[in-house]
């Protein structure tokens, strides 16, 4: 069984369908590969006991003929995610030894489905950051190269799965927080329209941009996890759009002969790095090669999306996290005078730098005589970006380009300029503020042999589509079964 970690997870389900091997020998092989890799710092938890009650009882279902999507099947969750069975900490010291009494909706929707929870995934404090350096209990480090970050915040996500240490996780993307992670790491990962996956159970970041998606090998295998996790919710999640679930995989063999892929000029200016280009030019031709076309439009408002995201997310954090306070749950100082002493000294070591400074510049332009000045037009720019992708999307079906300007970057590179870090998000921020899915798939190796994902933005409710184009590339290229130095 030293290779089941080779394996996509419909390789998997056929093999525990066909008694080949069991779920709890699964689990217990993927287990051993977590313990042994735990200083690249993917986990945070993990619970052998729990992870085999679960696969005994995916077990006892597949002999009873139970034909469940996912049963048997091991994954992760992003640590943003609720859990019952194990510590809930959000990558902060805030939430330290949490444990809560539910589970997310996501993550019971997928349990329900048969999958078998392998343990909790490191993240950017709260979901804040892009390179899983914000953690405050450790640096998740990338496989492929552990002198780099693996993105974030879902860092944990995707060099979890790009190790083999699971294959498939949970992440969250509120400005790009699984393309762009799936993008340094060299897997696949998609973020659903905003209100298809249920937001009940997430540790909220920003309300308005928040969404769940899966992260997997193949966009085979993410789709088969995107079937499961989307749905209404309507009863628990406001966001919640009451659109009924999909089977993402039905589509995935169709035809994309004359499918029209727009290229935004402004995706492809002086700042985006030649071998980032060069790797994106290349997967384009292969599209077209498929049947696709290539078309060329115009986001015109691509640059306002990096100012108008750090003025809407920063100021729904601040309103999310004022609930941490040190009193009925959350990080709680040892020594203060008064209530006001004790909120005070638990926000300022409970929380992290970059934590702390989001919350600042949020609450500033919700402060009275900036709210006008600035959240109100950071709302109406939103809503502009939002119409330049309907523009758009008349002369195509598809948009394709980067993920994020460079390959991965060195460990602290850029944590003395926040700044940095956040022009890093360009052109995952636009769908974010959009609502629109979008998808990152491994198109190549830049510089320093790192991987190189392409960007796919959809229309609202296009995942198919996306999974589907994502799909037939990854049938004549090999870029997502890459893998980093062979772990034993």
């Amino acid at each position: 069984m030293t290779d089941l970690h080779d394996l996509s997870l419909l390789q998997l389900r056929a093999k525990l369908a066909a008694r080949e091997v069991s779920a709890v020998e699964t689990a217990q092989h993927f287990l051993a590969r977590i313990e042994a890799a735990a200083s690249l710092g993917a986990f945070l938890a993990t619970d052998t006991s729990v992870s085999l009650m679960q696969a005994r009882a995916a077990d006892e279902r597949l002999a009873r003929g139970d034909n469940a999507p996912l049963l048997g099947l091991p994954i992760a969750h992003k640590d943003i995610f609720v859990t019952r069975d194990f510590p809930s900490t959000a990558g902060s010291k805030m939430l330290a030894g949490y444990c809560s009494p539910f589970d997310a909706t996501v993550v019971s929707q997928l349990a329900s489905a048969g999958a078998v929870t392998l343990g909790k995934l490191n993240c950017d404090e709260f979901a804040m950051g892009s390179s899983s350096e914000n953690s405050a209990f450790r640096n998740v480090l990338n496989p492929w190269d552990k002198t780099r970050v693996p993105g974030g915040s879902s860092g944990g996500s995707a060099a979890a799965v790009a190790a083999r240490l699971v294959p498939a996780a949970t992440g969250t993307d509120t400005g790009g927080s699984i393309r762009q992670p799936a993008s340094f790491c060299g897997v696949t990962g998609i973020k659903p329209t905003y209100g298809r996956a249920s937001r009940y159970g997430m540790i909220a970041f920003a309300s308005s941009l928040d969404q769940a998606g899966p992260m997997a090998r193949s966009a085979e295998d993410c789709a088969l996890l995107l079937s499961a996790m989307c749905g209404p919710d309507l009863d628990r999640d406001s966001t919640s759009l009451d659109r009924p679930a999909e089977d993402f995989s039905r589509s995935l063999n169709d035809s994309i002969a004359g499918l029209r892929i727009g290229v935004p000029a402004e995706f492809f200016g002086d700042g985006l790095a030649a071998d980032v280009r060069a790797a994106i030019d290349t997967a384009l031709k292969e599209c077209q090669r498929l049947g696709a076309q290539l078309v060329e439009i115009t986001l015109p408002r691509t640059e306002l999306s990096i100012p108008v995201y750090y003025i809407i997310a920063p100021a729904e954090a601040s309103s999310n996290l004022s609930r941490f306070d040190g009193v009925k749950f959350g990080h709680r100082a040892a020594q203060y005078t008064d209530l006001q002493d004790m909120y005070k000294k638990s926000r300022a070591e409970g929380f992290g730098d970059e934590v702390k400074r989001r919350i600042m510049i949020g609450t500033y332009v919700l402060s009275h005589g900036y709210y006008d000045a600035y959240y109100l037009q950071a709302q109406k720019i939103r809503r502009m970006i939002a119409d330049d992708f309907q523009q758009a999307f008349k002369l195509c079906d598809v948009i394709a380009g980067p993920v994020a300007p460079t390959v991965a970057w060195h460990l602290g590179d850029k944590t003395d300029d926040p700044v940095a870090n956040y022009l890093a998000d360009i052109f995952t921020l636009p769908a974010s503020l959009a609502g629109l899915p979008g998808m990152s798939v491994p198109v190549g190796l830049g510089s320093g042999n790192m991987p190189v994902g392409m960007q796919l933005i959809g229309n609202y409710f296009a995942e198919g589509r996306l999974l589907n184009l994502a799909h037939h590339f990854q049938q004549v290229t090999d870029w997502h079964s890459r893998q980093p130095v062979r772990m034993a």
